[in-house]
């Protein structure tokens, strides 16, 4: 028996919530990226359940694609981080106003 849609949609929000928490309150530069990849995994998830459901491939190939533009968006985060450490020797966003050439 397989498991309903419903509970995959239920994971996915709780999950997409979770990364909005992050994104929302933190300060760290790195647990904003953490909580960006939250809120991707949990489109992720909600791509393949319907893609189940549906019982076609096109949201497992969305999926595949959310996955190639996540890892592009942590190769960009990781180096704004080094430039921000690097900087101001701390990775907390909000001391990022004063950066310039």
């Amino acid at each position: 028996m397989a498991v309903p849609t419903e509970y995959y949609l239920v994971l996915s929000a709780a999950v997409f919530c979770i990364g909005l928490f992050g994104i929302l309150t933190r300060r760290n530069a790195l647990m904003f990226l953490m909580s960006v990849e939250l809120m991707l995994n949990a489109a992720n998830i909600n791509l393949v359940a319907f893609s189940f459901m549906h019982g076609n491939l096109t949201g497992q190939v969305f999926s595949l694609f959310t996955m190639a533009l996540a890892a592009a968006e942590v190769a960009v985060g990781i180096g704004i981080i080094l430039v921000l450490y690097r900087n101001f020797e701390d990775v907390d966003v909000t001391k990022a106003t004063t950066l310039r050439w």
